[in-house]
């Protein structure tokens, strides 16, 4: 894609910069999956987002912050999977619970920023950050056509929120450096071989040069 075309797609008037659950519950020191912050952390992925959410903020484009926070009880989510059920048991046996609400777990990670522009949408259910959560109608309200996916991981949650996002009639744009998943090679062919098909592949350096 030309300087050119990627800069008319990611127009700070109709874009929206997604975070998917960069929380310190997800991607700090007691999260779930230690693979998936060791590799957070190998590739400086927190402190690119948020850059990315920085020259964001000030050209204009909009930060909305997907985040999955769960309640104490459990209460309103399922178990119907065996990533809910990892968590359920840590729960239910362990008392621990990385992402409750009201924990510093379920905050946002500090790499972000703070900005009182920024919106967060919470969920309690789900993989997905679109599905049956207001996400859908507060961009469109905000006039957003593009949204710009960012966070982990690529094997679920920002698989999930390109593929909703391209369902309810977005233009999706991924900067590869601003993602990530375990194991690395694998999240490189969902890359290539799935996102590549329904997202415009990018770099984060690429985007801060089209609203620059």
């Amino acid at each position: 894609m030309t300087d050119d075309r990627l800069a008319v797609l990611v127009d700070p008037a109709h874009t929206a910069v997604l975070t998917m659950e960069l929380q310190r519950g997800v991607v700090g020191s007691e999260a779930m999956f230690p693979a998936l912050v060791e590799r957070v952390s190998d590739t400086g992925l927190l402190a690119t987002v948020g850059s990315l959410c920085s020259a964001a903020r000030e050209a204009g484009a909009r930060v909305v912050h997907c985040t999955v926070k769960n309640r104490p009880d459990g209460a309103g989510g399922s178990v119907n999977c065996k990533v809910f059920a990892i968590s359920d048991k840590m729960r239910r046996e362990q008392g621990i619970d990385p992402i409750a609400e009201g924990t510093l777990g379920a905050e946002l990670v500090d790499e972000l920023g703070s900005d009182d522009r920024d919106i967060e949408v919470a969920r309690i259910h789900g993989m997905t950050p679109f599905t049956s959560t207001s996400l859908d109608q507060i961009l469109r309200n905000l006039g957003v056509t593009t949204v710009v996916a960012t966070g982990v991981s690529v094997n679920l949650g920002v698989l999930g929120m390109a593929l909703g996002a391209v369902d309810l009639g977005y233009q999706v744009v991924i900067p590869r450096d601003a993602v990530a998943g375990v194991p690395a090679a694998y999240a490189d062919d969902v890359l290539d071989h799935t996102l590549n098909l329904v997202a415009t592949l990018t770099t984060t350096a690429d985007i801060v040069a089209a609203w620059a």
